[in-house]
């Protein structure tokens, strides 16, 4: 796994864009299962549930570093599209768009777009997306992993020399 650096950055207004493509050896089914039930959640992301349809709520909690995700849908196809923000109520939106593709046979293409405000480190945020990405196909293989700190320190630097020298 360890795949890391391969985002791709653009600028829409004050958020910073981040794209995020990875091929996952499952079904589109076990994909989507792992982005939305609670029980494949705590697996690869975080404790929490999402309520799945326009307007549902999107509640996450990462106990060890006290962020809390108190969310709300904001698109949904199921099985193709999910997107709710990276917020709380009274934070930035930070919109998180997970879309599939199958890609014939077993396989799926995972896109991730994050949309980061400005002043924010959008270098940490894809680093921390790099880690929980290589958990979710660890998941999906069946040897759930724990969050790779090395693999963030080296994704959040990577990010961060990429950005500061795109600006």
């Amino acid at each position: 796994m360890a795949v890391f650096g391969q985002a791709e950055f653009s600028r829409d207004g004050d958020m910073t864009v981040a794209r995020m493509s990875r091929v996952l050896e499952d079904s589109v089914a076990n994909v989507w299962a792992a982005l939305t039930q609670p029980a494949k959640l705590v697996e690869w992301l975080a404790p929490g549930e999402i309520e799945l349809r326009q307007g549902g709520a999107a509640k996450l909690n990462f106990t060890d570093s006290g962020v809390v995700i108190d969310s709300t849908v904001s698109a949904i196809a199921p099985e193709r599209l999910l997107e709710y923000s990276w917020s709380s109520p009274g934070q930035p939106l930070r919109p998180v768009r997970y879309e599939l593709t199958p890609e014939g046979g077993d396989a799926v293409r995972l896109d991730v777009t994050l949309r980061v405000p400005a002043g924010e480190d959008a270098g940490r945020s894809c680093a921390g997306w790099d880690a929980h990405l290589d958990m979710l196909a660890a998941s999906l293989a069946g040897v759930p992993i724990k969050f790779p700190f090395e693999l963030f320190k080296a994704a959040r630097e990577a990010y961060r020399q990429r950005l500061s020298s795109a600006t």
